[in-house]
């Protein structure tokens, strides 16, 4: 039998375009939508500062490295230019997981917090970028939970961490203790899977990029602002989902990322996935239909950014 549509609320959406256009520098978060509406936030457009390279204003605006470079295609991220046009990349379709805790989508590089509602303040979705592992050192997925909470965490590189920093000829020591060298950063979350964490950075400009040993780093800012939020035993969920699909008002979006190198065989096998993932989300409203078109240009642009792809 199909699933009943709530009818969209017309309150929500005002208060979604509010917060969507709230000074760019603060936290990116939104009110919590209904299970039936999956999309949060506005792309955006600025104009950049004479001094501005794309990871300055990537930082400023809670991106990160890949996202706001694969948005900007034309422009140079070393030297935009002031004045020259800069979209940010600042709309985001849900991912398909139980919206509590901790949503961590690898291939998106970004990692979304659902907070409860509480007396002062109904419940709200804050996203942050992150880096993840490289292909040889893959973030691992699945659920997860906090089990600790560390402030000014000291660090102890693994043996295989050490080995491999020794192949190029450099040294680590058994601990690296807290300070503003400390690869932690100042706040880490452990997770539940051994060895593996949530933490800041002392190397901020690789957020939005996969290059840590599995862990997930966050801006020193982002995680300062996420770490009180958090408490042990929440959830975290680690979801690859490169192609994500979802409603706002009966109008369906198609979200594409670069899929993970060692996930994708061509260009047929993300066509397939995403007919996948349009088939289950028009199962949720009978008789729609989607432009080939549209589907076609989102899957061969992947700019990580929602398009309509539904007829009216």
């Amino acid at each position: 039998m199909p699933h009943a549509i709530k009818p969209f609320s017309k309150q929500l959406m005002q208060l979604s375009l509010l917060l969507a256009s709230l000074p760019a520098m603060a936290l990116e978060q939104f009110i919590q939508p209904p299970d039936d509406i999956d999309l949060i936030g506005q792309v955006r457009q600025i104009e950049a500062l004479h001094e501005d390279t794309l990871l300055d204003i990537a930082r400023r605006y809670h991106l990160g490295h890949d996202e706001i470079v694969i948005a900007n295609p034309d422009v140079d991220r070393w030297m935009p230019g002031g004045g020259t046009p800069i979209t940010l990349p600042t709309r985001y379709v849900l991912p398909k997981a139980v919206r509590r805790g901790v949503v961590l989508n690898v291939p998106e590089m970004r990692l979304y917090f659902f907070a409860p509602a509480t007396k002062e303040s109904p419940a709200r979705v804050e996203t942050y970028p992150v880096s993840v592992g490289r292909m040889d050192w893959a973030t691992p997925l699945g659920d997860a939970r906090i089990v600790r909470k560390d402030v000014a965490p000291s660090w102890r590189p693994p043996e295989s961490i050490k080995k491999e920093a020794a192949e190029r000829g450099e040294r680590l020591p058994d601990v690296v203790p807290p300070g503003p060298k400390n690869p932690l950063g100042n706040y880490a979350l452990r997770l539940s899977v051994p060895g593996y964490l949530i933490h800041g950075t002392d190397k901020p400009w690789g957020i939005g990029m996969r290059v840590t040993h599995g862990c997930v780093r966050m801006y020193p800012e982002d995680i300062e602002q996420l770490f009180p939020r958090l408490s042990v035993g929440n959830q975290v969920q680690i979801v690859n989902q490169p192609v994500k699909a979802g409603w706002f008002a009966d109008t369906l979006y198609l979200e594409v990322h670069p899929p993970l190198e060692e996930d994708i065989a061509g260009l047929e096998a993300i066509h397939d996935t995403a007919m996948a993932v349009v088939h289950q989300a028009l199962a949720e409203r009978p008789g729609r239909t989607i432009s080939g078109r549209a589907f076609n240009q989102a899957i061969l642009e992947k700019t990580g950014m929602p398009i309509p792809i539904s007829l009216p």
